[in-house]
This record gives C-alpha cells, structure tokens and sequence, in this order.
C-alpha cells in the first residue's frame, strides 16, 4: 500500500435514512478505504439494522466494513472487520469470534507498548490517538504525531490516525507517515458536504 487513505467513522447517532444518503455522498468524492460503523449506545437490533443498509453501499463502492466493539455482530452480519479499544474485548478474543479472514483493529492511544503488543499478536492495523480534541469521545490521552513516524520507519502493520481529524489539521498527521486518517465529524459536518470533504481529504492524502 502507498500513500494515506480514508477511514471514515459514522457518527455516534443518527437517522438511518437519512446517514445512509450523507454516506452515499461521500463514497462519490473519491477513495475511502474504510468505514467503521461506531454506535456505542445502539441496540443489537439497531446495528444489525445499520449495517444491512451501509455495508452494502460500502461494499458497492469496494470500501470495508468495519464495526466498532461488538465482534459477535461483526461475525453475525459478515462485516469485513471489527476495532477493539483497551477497554473493549481483547484482541484474542476478537479473533477467535470472528477468524483469521476477518480484520481486526486495535486501539493503542499514544503507547508504543500497546501498539507493539497488539502489532505481535496479530493485529491487522493498529490506532494512535487522539491527536486533536474531539466531541466524538471522551478522550483519555493526548498523541503527538511523532508516533505516527517512529512507528512507520519500524514496523510493516499499518497505523490509523485518530481523534478530531479535518481537511485543515491533516497534513502533518499524513506527512508523519499515518497509512490511514479515520475522520468522522470532519467529512459530516463539513460546511460543504461529505462528498467535498472527501474530495479534499483524497487530495491531501495525495500531497
């Protein structure tokens, strides 16, 4: 793989109609290598629900599917992938639900004993954050972008760049060598729209 990608993150709430139009939009302004479904407070029925509806559009437009915490879900509806926090399900446990096929991602803050733990056991990217305040999650820690490049020059699995990402504080996040930036209020609440928001973040991650 060459270069940054997208990693989109839907938000915490919304309407299912109406997120399933904002995401059509968005996978029309160009490349996104991934979407992680994230709804943290949602019913079981309710993400099974969200991910009959979004995986297929993802899946049209040759962009995986991820869901956020719930490894059973991910095994139950055939999502491309799961993403463990530090406080969710282990990363042994997750696979052992979902299989070796399946990507697991991992939450690793700004440790770079976390990240190579998980990095050894198998993990098929791993996540450094938050670099920016975000009102998506609470945040427990603060990473300097200087992990991003200890971690590329290092070691082959890929790293995701987390936390209040947008088209005006990405640069230094890409140049620090990050394979993926995972943006979520920065593509939807984008005083443009989705789709001129991924245009300009494919246009940065080109440099």
């Amino acid at each position: 793989m060459t270069g940054t990608q997208l990693y989109l993150i839907t938000p915490p709430v919304f309407n299912l109609d109406e997120f399933s139009d904002q995401l059509a939009d968005a996978l029309n302004g160009g490349s996104v290598a991934s979407l992680q479904l994230r709804l943290k407070e949602a019913a079981d029925e309710e993400i099974i629900a969200a991910s009959h509806v979004l995986m297929p559009l993802c899946h049209a437009h040759d962009v995986a599917f991820i869901i956020n915490d719930r490894p059973d879900l991910a095994h139950t509806v055939g999502a491309d992938g799961v993403h463990v926090g530090q406080d969710d399900i282990s990363y042994a446990e997750a696979r052992a639900i979902v299989g070796d096929d399946c990507i697991v991602g991992v939450t690793c803050n700004d440790s770079r004993h976390l990240s190579m733990t998980a990095a050894e056991q198998g993990a098929d990217y791993v996540a450094f954050g938050a670099f920016y305040s975000t009102d998506t999650k609470v945040t427990s820690c603060s990473a300097d972008k200087s992990i991003l490049s200890w971690w590329t020059e290092i070691f082959e699995t890929p790293c995701v760049a987390i936390g209040g990402i947008t088209v005006d504080n990405a640069a230094p996040l890409i140049e620090a060598g990050a394979d993926f930036i995972a943006v979520c209020g920065g593509v939807w609440n984008h005083a443009q729209g989705p789709k001129a928001a991924v245009q300009q973040f494919n246009k940065l991650c080109k440099g």
